[in-house]
């Protein structure tokens, strides 16, 4: 089985690399925004015709998307996760028409939920801002191509290697020059938002999955812990794995999203029954991983935010 991951060389796309490596007769193929794995893919700027010209050279029997953009302005935005899926989806359609896509999405696309709430895939889909409106152009993309797809809605992201462009590796990149210095000070924003983690080797296990089933699979598939957590249950946690003995202070504001979205919680159900999938990590296991791999080297910085 031949499979290509676009976004090989970001968070999520090196997790997924890993996993599906290591399945019996696999070839797998990578394409990110440098040459290092193979040819330069910027979904932000190819266009289809140069895209099915690679795709068509690979051959794939499946291709995994974890090309996106998590931060920047609204162009950047919507260049990444709007056009790329829609020009991905173009140009499968005329070199690789048969080829599973498993693409993914963000629990953002869904926006504000009730407390309490856990968010099923045909709820409404009300993103707050920019970032979960061009994933949802992304998700729409991908749904209304007609190829054999499915986008993985996912929660969250934390665990080993989780880059400074997520709330998870900022604190870590404040945690590490911190120590034990019971002066020093760590500041953030408002922290009293409730989120879904999952675990980014969770998440690969669902590609994995999501890859390799027999079959259609329903066109959405939400990817999350199941369960919501403060935010400030998180960054204490991290605290606590790093042995931190100084003060964090939460500030007025934050983000816009963390305002409109208080809570966050994914029902997960539907991925059990499709792809006998369910989180085996749970927040505490996250962080410690998380930990213990920023320990091993400096906290990975965003690559331009391109990294889910």
């Amino acid at each position: 089985m031949r499979i290509l991951v676009l976004g090989i060389t970001g968070y999520l796309g090196g997790h997924a690399a890993e996993q599906l490596r290591t399945l019996p007769g696999v070839r797998l193929l990578g394409a990110g925004r440098t040459p290092a794995t193979g040819p330069a893919v910027d979904l932000a700027t190819v266009d289809t015709r140069q895209l099915a010209d690679v795709v068509a050279s690979f051959a794939p029997d499946a291709v995994v998307n974890c090309a996106g953009a998590v931060g920047g302005d609204a162009v950047t935005l919507a260049e990444v996760n709007a056009r790329g899926p829609a020009v991905l989806c173009a140009a499968l359609r005329e070199a690789a028409p048969r080829a599973r896509l498993v693409h993914l999405g963000s629990a953002a696309e869904y926006g504000p939920a009730a407390h309490g709430e856990r968010v099923t895939e045909d709820a409404a889909t009300r993103p707050a801002g920019p970032y979960g409106a061009t994933k949802l152009a992304g998700t729409v993309a991908v749904t209304a191509a007609g190829l054999d797809s499915v986008v993985l809605r996912v929660g969250n992201p934390v665990g080993p290697g989780a880059p400074s462009a997520g709330l998870p590796g900022r604190v870590v990149r404040q945690l590490l020059p911190a120590g034990a210095d019971p002066g020093a000070v760590v500041r953030l924003g408002d922290l009293s938002a409730y989120r879904d983690f999952v675990d980014v080797r969770d998440i690969a296990r669902a590609v994995v999955l999501a890859t390799t089933a027999p079959g259609p699979l329903p066109p959405v598939l939400n990817i999350g812990g199941g369960q919501a957590v403060p935010v400030r249950e998180l960054v204490h946690g991290l605290a606590r794995a790093a042995g931190f003995r100084g003060r964090i202070e939460e500030t007025q504001g934050g983000s816009a999203r963390s305002s409109d979205v208080s809570w966050q919680c994914s029902d997960i159900s539907a991925a059990a029954d499709a792809l006998g999938w369910a989180p085996r990590y749970g927040l505490a296991e996250s962080v410690a991983a998380l930990w213990a791999s920023a320990r091993t080297g400096p906290a990975p910085a965003p690559a331009g935010d391109r990294v889910r």
